[in-house]
């Protein structure tokens, strides 16, 4: 009878001792602490992820409002650059005036060379001028090589695409 009594003593003894240690080593990992912080999907989803999208519309606010800072001090019209060819409309007796280097191609309407002196434009495709009042050519490319050169919309709409620096008056 009495090594009944150990058996059952033994098992007792045994399940004592696990459970304290099972509980020393839950107690012990303890997540989610400043140094090792716990990051579940929820809280990236709706907490991070709505801080950083703040951040980021803010500071898109910042150079927006920048940007228009730096543009509203030109006058004469609307201004621009383009790295790649954009779409201009200008109306009836418009001029869109082009840097030097700056690109034209008319797509829609008529248009006319403006230029205070020889030669206006270079018609990049033909491998010719235009002088002053010379009719641009549909789909033909035009270049800017010196200053104060421009193309006058002689059209009700006049649709041009753009590339470089120019400004619209």
């Amino acid at each position: 009878m009495m090594k009944k009594n150990r058996w059952f003593l033994r098992a007792l003894v045994l399940l004592t001792v696990t459970a304290a240690l099972s509980m020393t080593v839950t107690l012990a990992a303890d997540p989610g602490t400043d140094k090792d912080p716990l990051v579940t999907l929820s809280y990236l989803n709706e907490t991070f992820m709505d801080s950083i999208l703040q951040k980021v519309d803010q500071k898109i606010t910042d150079r927006n409002s920048q940007l228009a800072q730096q543009l509203g001090g030109q006058t004469g019209g609307t201004s621009g650059t383009a790295a790649s060819f954009t779409v201009v409309t200008l109306s009836k007796g418009q001029t869109l005036t082009g840097d030097i280097g700056c690109e034209v191609m008319l797509r829609v309407g008529t248009a006319a060379c403006v230029s205070p002196s020889s030669p206006g434009l270079i018609d990049e495709t033909s491998a010719s001028t235009l002088n002053n009042g010379g009719a641009l050519v549909q789909n033909h490319l035009y270049m800017m090589t010196i200053e104060g050169r421009g193309v006058k919309a002689t059209a009700a709409t006049t649709k041009l695409l753009v590339r470089g620096s120019y400004t619209v008056s």
